[in-house]
């Protein structure tokens, strides 16, 4: 908010706006929550992490969510604050930050547990609600576009085989890539490290995603990154929707 988001929104007023690494507990940003208000967001909710100033989902809205559910019912997930699920209508909006491996290969083995198990229970909630949204920082890089090295970058985390094949098995489950499927040839990143100045450089990775399932995929209208936004070192992703 100090780095002039409140003004961001004003000019960019999208319906609802799903944060990750939110690092906070709801009672820490009362004073950020009232001027989001100010602006229109009126309904905010939250799934922090039990540790403080750690991981944590949370989605603002304009309007209501008919149903608000906190994490997947897996403990070591749920207690890192990853999954956020609201219900608009027909629609399901996961709000989602996927664990980083880049610490260390205890954290490597714990993402691709939660890749594997987020992808089961996903399947099983898609057969309820079957017009599903799933958002939020994947920390993977999908395919070579996607990354602005790929080469020296292949025994990364966040570009590893195995991290790729887990996209590639998501995407044939039944789900499609927002952006690639609307712009297939076009190089767009939505993160950029703080370091030798890559931003300015744009050699940036597209971690941060719209899976649309195919059930929902032709109310899509739009998706893009908003690159010129430096409010992180992320930059927002928007969809649009035909709803």
């Amino acid at each position: 908010m100090r780095k002039g988001m409140a003004d961001w929104f004003a000019e960019h007023p999208v319906e609802v706006l799903c944060l990750q690494e939110t690092k906070a507990q709801p009672d820490q940003v009362k004073k950020e929550e009232a001027q989001l208000r100010e602006i229109g967001f009126s309904h905010a909710y939250w799934h922090s992490a039990e540790k403080k100033g750690y991981s944590g989902v949370a989605t603002l809205s304009r309007r209501p969510a008919d149903l608000v559910s906190e994490g997947c019912g897996i403990e070591k997930y749920d207690a890192e604050g990853r999954i956020l699920r609201t219900d608009f209508g027909e629609l399901t909006l996961l709000n989602c930050y996927f664990p980083s491996g880049t610490t260390g290969d205890v954290r490597q083995a714990f993402k691709m547990e939660f890749l594997d198990d987020f992808f089961k229970w996903v399947q099983e909630l898609r057969k309820e609600r079957p017009n599903l949204v799933v958002v939020g920082d994947y920390n993977i890089a999908h395919n070579e576009s996607d990354i602005h090295d790929p080469v020296r970058n292949k025994k990364t985390s966040g570009f590893l085989p195995e991290e790729r094949a887990w996209m590639d098995k998501w995407l044939e489950s039944g789900f499609v890539d927002a952006f690639r499927h609307l712009n297939p040839g076009k190089e767009e990143y939505s993160w950029w490290t703080y370091r030798a100045n890559a931003r300015a450089n744009n050699k940036g990775w597209r971690l941060d995603y719209h899976s649309v399932s195919n059930a929902f995929a032709s109310r899509l209208e739009a998706c893009y990154q908003m690159t010129d936004a430096v409010h992180s070192d992320h930059c927002p992703v928007i969809a649009t929707y035909n709803l």
